[in-house]
């Protein structure tokens, strides 16, 4: 039987806080439970990368060795992008984000680019993805872009909708054939500003223009896979209406499987 894949998936952060009763001192890392089991749906195994630095860190392990050792990246949800990573100040205190997640998450990018594995980026993984290559964020849709829908809504959460509109003859267009009259969950209220050098967009929202997916040329090394959508998947069942994005995980992990047979032909010929 084949190996099962095994998908890295970049960690969410919890920082020490005095007003936690549990824990109040410690640093957390953490994954959500539908990100994991969105991937076990397609069969590959998640594994969360822990960050290699901080004040507890030890041994000489690298963000490299995990890249070497996995097949692929995948960057989920959370706190909001550090305006200081894309070179701003914070417009308000409440959207100062996560700049020590920021530096892990770019640093893991990175990594996984450099060894020729795919990366893909669900809501802020789309929004670092594009930082991480030379992109900037709204801060705040609603503030910062005149006319915008409101595209996070508190109390609907993940069943928050609207439209989505994917550009003719894109990767995407391929993939999601019948996403005409589909409808995706909207949970964000930053999002991409100016795109990053070598992406192209492949989707945004139909009533006010905002970015809902971009993919990368493979400018940036010649060999780099790296695609991302703002909503998310793994929030997705089967309901009326409800876009059934399942060929994005498929293509990820397909790309995930041809890197894999590449090097390990390249290793039965050495």
């Amino acid at each position: 039987m084949t190996p099962r894949l095994k998908i890295g998936i970049s960690a969410c952060f919890m920082h020490p806080d005095p007003a936690r009763i549990a824990f109040g001192k410690k640093t957390l890392h953490y994954l959500e439970q539908s990100m994991s089991h969105w991937l076990m749906s397609g069969g590959a195994l998640p594994v969360m990368i822990p960050p290699v630095t901080g004040d507890t860190a030890r041994g000489d392990v690298s963000l490299a060795d995990y890249a070497q050792w996995l097949d692929g990246l995948v960057l989920h949800g959370g706190a909001d992008v550090w305006p200081g990573s894309y070179g701003e100040q914070p417009l308000q205190a409440q959207w100062d984000g996560d700049r020590i997640r920021d530096a892990y998450e770019i640093a893991l990018v990175k990594a996984f680019v450099d060894a020729g594995k795919p990366v893909f980026g669900i809501c802020r993984g789309l929004q670092l993805i594009n930082v991480a290559f030379g992109g900037s964020l709204y801060q705040d849709i609603s503030s910062q872009r005149a006319g915008a829908l409101v595209h996070r809504d508190g109390e609907a959460y993940d069943q928050h909708f609207h439209g989505l509109a994917i550009k003719p003859a894109s990767r995407l267009a391929a993939l999601l054939p019948e996403a005409g009259n589909a409808k995706i969950n909207s949970i964000h209220h930053q999002g991409i500003k100016t795109l990053a050098p070598g992406f192209v967009v492949e989707a945004h929202c139909p009533a006010d223009g905002v970015v809902e997916a971009i993919r990368s040329t493979g400018g940036h090394s010649g060999k780099d896979w790296v695609a991302a959508v703002q909503w998310h998947p793994e929030f997705h069942h089967r309901a009326d209406g409800v876009l059934d994005d399942s060929a994005l995980l498929h293509d990820f992990l397909n790309q995930a499987q041809r890197v894999r047979s590449a090097v390990a032909t390249v290793a039965a010929k050495d």
